[in-house]
């Protein structure tokens, strides 16, 4: 199936995320069956895994963050970056920021991310590029959601990231203690115990914990 909305709506339902449950998203609601149908599409049309399929920890404890401190985005640029899913940009969004835009280079994530911001009843930009070769752009908070998993995406994150945070710009990361996650320069601002699926960790809830990025 080469239309990523018809696609997408064929393999989710509407749920909602365990940690935050006021957002409704198109989610998978078992890992195997949409691996097969995406790895049968991947034949014909070079489609990534469905990583926009999933609310991952860390993109979960930024939404629920964001969601109990409004102010921390009201009136601001956002940007959520490498946004899977959306959550952490549709709860900026809701939260009052006063532009939201989320970046994916995976043409599905970016149709979940519209399917889920209409969901949602609020706007959200698409950025289809990848940005991590970009200098600090017009930002005042940006959100990065579960990237640190594998150590060459996680250089290149971590970066950026602190490029971003040098030149004034509010960098939250979402982490639930992967093997890639920066060892300094950050500070913690709250902490979470996030429900998860064994089908996708290890384990049934992960100790998530949202970090600010220093300068």
């Amino acid at each position: 199936m080469s239309d990523p909305t018809a696609f997408i709506r064929a393999n989710t339902v509407i749920a909602s995320a365990s940690l935050v449950p006021e957002l409704r998203l198109h989610l998978a609601t078992s890992v195997v069956p949409l691996w097969e149908a995406t790895e049968s599409t991947l034949q014909r049309i070079g489609l990534p895994p469905p990583y926009w399929a999933f609310a991952w920890p860390g993109g979960q404890a930024i939404a629920r963050h964001i969601l109990d401190s409004p102010r921390l985005v009201g009136g601001r640029r956002v940007l959520d970056l490498a946004a899977g899913c959306g959550i952490a940009a549709i709860a900026a969004a809701r939260a009052g920021a006063g532009g939201v835009a989320a970046s994916e280079i995976d043409r599905f994530a970016l149709a979940a991310i519209a399917l889920n911001a209409a969901l949602n009843d609020v706007e959200v930009a698409a950025i289809d590029r990848d940005m991590l070769d970009d200098s600090p752009g017009d930002w005042d908070t940006v959100l990065a959601g579960d990237l640190c998993y594998e150590r060459p995406m996680a250089d290149r994150v971590a970066s950026w990231v602190r490029a971003q945070a040098r030149s004034g710009v509010t960098v939250l990361m979402g982490d639930p203690g992967r093997a890639y996650k920066p060892a300094d320069g950050l500070a913690e601002v709250a902490r979470y115990m996030v429900p998860t699926s064994r089908d996708l960790e290890d384990r049934d809830e992960r100790e998530t914990v949202v970090w600010r990025v220093l300068g």
